[in-house]
């Protein structure tokens, strides 16, 4: 509640003070810096992470402790600001956010995360649940949800939309994926198809990878097996289609 503007008589002055209660906050409504949950930011795009950070900190009881647009640069910020979360996009250039979740799961243990992108949460939440973020978020819905996911996530639970929750539990009924024969590709079998379909090479894929050129021959066969295409024409084709499809 806040108090109106009231004069104080000074009982050694006699002068009248006016005193603005108005403009004072109440002490419990004022986290101390040391006690609010740190966040890191992880997005390929500037003016996103600063829009990001603005949202966030206008809670109280969150600040943003940094922000970066790399994998690499991410793994040392968890070193150096220690977060409670790591809010991260799932397209970090030429890097994989999920990757880095990965990274973060294995290397970080108490290190909380949430995916915020603007890539198919059907193809891509259930895959950042399972590589160890806690929660996924589209872009494109209220900014509310954002700081409710934040909420959940920072209080041990796990955020996904209803229609996320749905899939989950027919994956659960039926582990064989229905539909949409992507969603049978694997993870790094995924992140070979779309490489593919933004028109990189073999070799190019294996050095963003960091893998062999025989292995993404080897992911490039499976693909091929698992969407029921016949060449690497078809192959290429099919990739660049969906990845126009997928990016609107």
């Amino acid at each position: 509640m806040r108090l109106k503007l009231r004069n104080e008589k000074s009982p050694k002055t006699g002068f009248v003070i006016g005193v603005n209660f108005g403009s004072m906050r109440r002490m419990s409504d004022i986290t101390p810096q040391d006690q609010k949950k740190r966040i890191l930011l992880v997005d390929d795009h500037a003016f996103v992470r600063q829009g990001l950070r603005d949202f966030i900190e206008r809670e109280p009881d969150l600040c943003v402790c940094g922000e970066t647009s790399t994998r690499a640069e991410a793994l040392q910020l968890c070193v150096k600001t220690n977060p409670h979360l790591v809010v991260i996009d799932l397209s970090l250039g030429e890097d994989s956010g999920l990757d880095l979740v990965k990274d973060i799961t294995v290397q970080f243990s108490g290190i909380k995360m949430l995916v915020l992108s603007m890539q198919d949460e059907m193809l891509y939440a259930e895959r950042v649940l399972r590589a160890g973020a806690s929660g996924f978020v589209s872009k494109n819905t209220p900014p509310g949800s954002l700081i409710e996911a934040i909420s959940c996530v920072l209080g041990g639970g796990v955020h996904a939309s209803e229609a996320v929750k749905q899939k989950i539990m027919q994956t659960v009924r039926n582990p064989e994926p229905e539909g949409d024969p992507i969603l049978r590709l694997s993870d790094r079998e995924l992140a070979v198809f779309e490489q593919i379909g933004k028109g990189k090479s073999t070799a190019d894929i294996a050095a963003a990878l960091h893998v062999s050129v025989k292995t993404v021959e080897t992911y490039r066969a499976r693909i091929k097996a698992k969407l029921g295409v016949h060449g690497s024409a078809e192959l290429v084709q099919r990739s660049v289609q969906w990845t126009l499809d997928k990016n609107g």
